[in-house]
């Protein structure tokens, strides 16, 4: 798979499952934004510095994407990414859109994710070594 590191630190927030998309999250356009709501919550995924400080946020996340479009009859995909980055002891969330696959990974695990990730045979794009430097 051909994957791209994006340098934008992002950050996953949980609202209470009654509350409405917020404008802060409803504006942003890139390199990611992820709302999904449960019947438990509202999960928003975006770059950090766009997250108001009274919000629960887990911060410090760099994404990789799959370069797509996936077809959807693909099998497999993300257990070829998600089994090195485990077996590396990476913790990871992942999100997928209609096209293609997001794999976070913490801004302090990203040099080991791409190193398992190209060592299970995939080729990761973007910078590396500045990828945790970005702040938003």
């Amino acid at each position: 798979m051909e994957l791209d590191l994006h340098a934008t630190l992002l950050a996953v927030c949980r609202l209470s499952p009654e509350d409405a998309v917020p404008r802060w999250a409803d504006q942003v356009l890139q390199p990611l934004v992820s709302i999904t709501r449960t019947a438990d919550e509202v999960s928003v995924v975006l770059p950090q510095a766009e997250v108001p400080s009274d919000v629960q946020a887990e911060p410090g996340w760099l994404a990789l994407s799959v370069r797509g479009p996936l077809p959807f009859h693909l099998t497999g995909i993300l257990a070829s990414l998600a089994v090195p980055l485990a077996e590396a002891g990476v913790p990871i969330f992942v999100l997928s859109t209609h096209g293609t696959d997001w794999l976070l990974v913490g801004k302090d695990h990203v040099g080991d994710a791409c190193a398992a990730l190209e060592d299970a045979g995939h080729r990761v794009h973007g910078a590396i070594a500045s990828a945790g430097e970005a702040s938003g």
